[in-house]
């Protein structure tokens, strides 16, 4: 037993010292952090799986909870909205225009949601061994995506079902939204889940934020109608552009929209009662190009902020 620890101590010394500290550099830093997941890629998916286990520990329907929210959303919409309302009335297939907004913001949502507490929810492992504490908001948005996946099966069915599965040039619209969303979800994770560690009160406004942004984003109604809304305003043209331009500059805005344009088919159809066509985003695929290019970029401010952030986290949980 004693050569045994005796061997055990010796491998350990041999060990490089590794700093848990921010590594110096804006781009040596970041190559250097990207490293280290790398080298902990097995222990991203091991706690991928932990959340997805543990949220449906001991329940029947297991995994097909993931639709429970969306799927009551959908139907508390279509029903207010769409049949009491009369949306439905303006909107063919409202369903699967609804679905396909809920579908992006859900993953969205809860990729925030889940990754703002992240690095809190994993405080014991924090304090007692070092790792790559980017793992932990990364994970949240890992068991975000695999809640998406199951969702997205669920409105490509849906389609099928109806008879109206996307096909065409329509169909460049979902990567490049998906692209935005899991690069904004990454970014805006890593920012709230490091300042949620100094300041608990970054939980609390998250979520009051997304319920506001979540009517900010055409999900139960068309963009267009924000369109019309500021065309019967006293606004001058050149002020009724900047409001719409600042409207559709919101990534989310554009990815919602994105999802809309691939899934929902109707939408390349005429409004049932006017007869005229639905309104399009001009350049949509260039707008969306541009926000994932500076998605991007926020994702790269946004490690370096955690890392500069990350160095007393262990003191402060």
């Amino acid at each position: 037993m004693s050569s045994v620890v005796t061997d055990r101590s010796a491998a350990i010394a041999s060990e490089p010292l590794r700093p848990a500290g921010p590594r110096r550099g804006f781009a040596t830093g970041t190559v250097s952090s990207i490293r280290d997941l790398v080298a902990q890629r097995e222990l991203l998916g091991m706690l991928v799986r932990r959340e997805l286990k543990a949220r449906y520990k001991d329940s029947a329907a297991g995994f097909l909870w993931s639709l429970g929210r969306p799927l009551a959303m959908l139907l508390i919409y279509y029903l207010a909205l769409g049949q009491f309302l009369g949306a439905a009335r303006s909107v063919v297939d409202f369903a699967i225009f609804i679905y396909a907004g809920l579908t992006a913001w859900g993953f969205y949502s809860e990729a925030i949601l889940a990754g703002t507490g992240s690095v809190v929810a994993n405080a014991g492992l924090v304090k007692k061994i070092y790792l790559p504490r980017e793992i932990f908001p990364l994970s949240a948005v890992g068991s975000a995506l695999f809640n998406f996946g199951v969702q997205l099966v669920v409105l490509v069915l849906a389609t099928i079902v109806v008879g109206k599965f996307p096909v065409g040039d329509d169909w460049v619209y979902f990567p490049l939204a998906l692209a935005v969303l899991v690069v904004f979800a990454t970014a805006m994770s890593l920012i709230l889940s490091a300042v949620n560690v100094y300041l608990r009160d970054v939980q609390y406004l998250v979520d009051i934020f997304i319920m506001v942004f979540f009517w900010l984003s055409p999900i139960v109604y068309l963009w267009s109608f924000v369109r019309d809304a500021l065309l019967d305003t006293t606004m001058s043209p050149a002020t009724q552009e900047l409001v719409m331009n600042i409207y559709l500059s919101n990534p989310i805005t554009l990815a919602v929209i994105g999802f809309q344009e691939t899934f929902w088919a109707a939408g390349d159809g005429v409004h049932p009662e006017t007869k005229v066509p639905y309104a399009h985003v001009p350049d949509l695929a260039l707008r969306l190009g541009i926000a994932l290019a500076v998605g991007i970029l926020l994702l790269w401010v946004a490690q370096r902020i955690f890392t500069r952030l990350q160095a007393n986290f262990a003191q402060e949980l």
